[in-house]
């Protein structure tokens, strides 16, 4: 098994919430997919370790709360157990013949059209004898393991309670998860989103598989998530001053995705990956300057940086051409996965209700704790009784993590924003105030909307699995969801994304990035007409004015864009174009009179 050669595919699958995909590399690593494991949850990951142990009759000790650093031990005993599962998986492949059905045809199939897959394909038309056979001993030979990446939201970094008493700052969230995976035997990457955290940061360093070994490689690479070029800059320079080398940044849309969507002022991603395109050198050399001066080792250097982008991708023709004319490195593809079984875990009920999922099912909310938009679907069980609960009387949901518990208004113990015990204390301070109705009304529908994303994403997994049948659901897929209603298989996707086969069954899908500009331009109607009211959610006039220049800069970058298309994708591209950009020229006007 291959360790060194280039990945065998050009996508990745995304992290995906918490429990859709928290054993996705179990599924894909064998076939040479990476996938990637959220770590926010570690009661979630010791439930997950219990589960694949017995399922493969492995003993198993239960590491309790309360125990020597907890939350760490968790994450490397499952993370460990994993990679071990998926190395005894890729033997017995490794022991297979090439007959239809077998786990080793399976890989070659899912395969892109690269050399690789030639030398397969040619294998496959000889006849038996010598030649064959040695084709395909080598075959077996360049078989690589998907990598099992991890996922930590730096901002999600609360210092825990244990029994009444706040624990050390290096139990934190955020740094325990990151000793968790530090300790852990893999060979992969960490993903850091959500923003800078210089405590997380510093931390990163004193762990030697983030440093080259003898030979230069590194152990553990380190990637960060982004959504503009900025903050690739000031972030990959923080750590490569302390001698931290970025291997990696995945550019993200900041609403066209899933889950929580950080939205910009306006800036869209087709200009941001143009930065990125034109300042990749001048990068690279801010980086190495950095990186070399705190004594880095420049055989890390030599490596490079990979660029790569995620949000939305539907299609074929969109993965090449963003591959192709901006010279990425790599696409991830998360949302269509969810219609995927054999790779996340979802039940019967909550898969038709994706299968279904219209353009009005989807939409962005006030779900998140963390004050961030996020994506929703209104008829899953952690909505229903979110509503429920409000309907009886008792909103909020009982805070069993305690990962979102970040509000210390109401008590010195930080508490989640969905939690009951909060939203009983937000709606009565807010009784109180003195303000008009319709400004109550929006301030109380906030609080109200927010909903439990520890617990009840977990469910996905718990509930499907039966580790915990009272379990909810929650689902947070991107728009992209409404362009797919078929139930797939791993290899029907794949085919899809190489252009093999369509799983389109919209009849007529946007272009993503002229979806992620009707997203912006729906957004900037909100804040538009959330600015007139006196709310903590009203941007100003100022930010409105910069979210309307950004929108036309952008609209007319996609106009000369516009110009690589075919003439048929070029007519009906400008005439979408075109409608939305008159949509913000109206908006512009009303904010001149403002």
């Amino acid at each position: 098994m291959n360790s060194y050669h280039i990945e065998p595919h050009s996508f990745q699958i995304p992290v995906m919430g918490t429990g859709f995909s928290v054993d996705t590399p179990l599924k894909v690593a064998k076939y040479g997919i990476s996938s990637v494991i959220s770590l926010v949850d570690d009661a979630l990951i010791e439930q997950m370790r219990k589960f694949h142990s017995e399922k493969n009759d492995i003993e198993y000790t239960p590491i309790l709360k309360g125990d020597e650093d907890w939350r760490a031990r968790r994450i490397t005993s499952y993370l460990n157990l994993l990679d071990d599962l998926i190395d005894l998986e890729i033997k017995e492949m490794l022991g297979e013949e090439f007959i239809e059905g077998s786990q080793i045809t399976k890989y070659y199939e899912l395969l892109p059209e690269n050399d690789l897959k030639r030398k397969y394909l040619k294998m496959k038309d000889l006849t038996v004898g010598e030649e064959k056979t040695n084709l395909q001993n080598y075959l077996r030979s360049q078989v690589t393991k998907g990598s099992i990446d991890v996922n930590i939201m730096t901002k999600l970094d609360n210092i825990p309670f244990y029994k009444g008493k706040l624990l050390d700052v290096k139990y934190s969230d955020a740094a325990a998860a990151l000793r968790g995976y530090a300790k852990s035997k893999l060979n992969s990457s960490m993903i850091f989103s959500a923003g800078l955290n210089p405590r997380l940061y510093d931390a990163i360093s004193q762990y030697k598989d983030f440093l080259p070994d003898v030979f230069g490689k590194l152990k553990k690479k380190i990637v960060i998530k982004v959504s503009d070029f900025r903050s690739a800059t000031i972030q990959g320079r923080a750590l490569a001053r302390k001698g931290l080398w970025v291997s990696e940044f995945r550019i993200e849309s900041g609403l066209n995705c899933g889950g929580h969507a950080f939205a910009s002022k306006g800036i869209l991603l087709g200009p941001v990956l143009e930065e990125f395109h034109k300042g990749k050198v001048k990068l690279m050399e801010t980086l190495a300057g950095a990186f070399l001066k705190s004594g880095g080792d420049a055989r890390v250097v030599e490596t490079g940086v990979k660029i790569t982008v995620q949000g939305g991708i539907g299609t074929t023709d969109e993965d090449e051409f963003l591959r192709d004319n901006y010279e990425l490195d790599g696409t991830g593809w998360g949302t269509p996965f969810m219609l995927v079984p054999e790779v996340i875990n979802i039940n019967k009920d909550h898969l038709r209700k994706l299968s279904l999922a219209t353009k009005t099912d989807v939409y962005l909310s006030n779900a998140s704790p963390l004050g961030v938009l996020f994506w929703n679907i209104g008829n899953s069980a952690s909505e229903i009784a979110r509503k429920l609960r409000i309907s009886k009387g008792v909103p909020g949901s009982p805070c069993v993590n305690k990962h979102a518990a970040l509000s210390t208004e109401f008590s010195d113990i930080p508490q989640c924003m969905a939690s009951r015990t909060y939203q009983k204390a937000k709606l009565e301070s807010l009784e109180k105030e003195k303000m008009p109705s319709k400004i109550f009304e929006l301030k109380k529908q906030y609080i109200l909307a927010k909903a439990c994303i520890c617990h009840d994403l977990a469910g996905a997994a718990t509930e499907t699995l039966g580790i915990d049948k009272r379990a909810l659901t929650a689902l947070t897929p991107g728009p992209n969801i409404i362009n797919f209603s078929k139930i797939s298989t791993l290899k029907e996707m794949v085919d899809h994304i190489y252009g093999r086969i369509n799983l389109i069954t919209s009849e007529k899908r946007e272009h993503m990035f002229l979806k992620e500009l009707e997203l912006y331009v729906e957004q900037f109607k909100t804040k538009f007409e959330t600015i007139t009211l006196e709310t903590v959610m009203t941007d100003g006039k100022k930010q409105l004015v910069e979210f309307g220049v950004n929108l036309l800069e952008g609209i007319s970058y996609y106009r000369e864009l516009s110009e690589k298309f075919t003439k048929e994708k070029k007519e009906n591209f400008t005439v979408t174009l075109e409608a939305l950009k008159n949509e913000v020229l109206k908006i512009n006007k009303k904010i001149e009179i403002l």
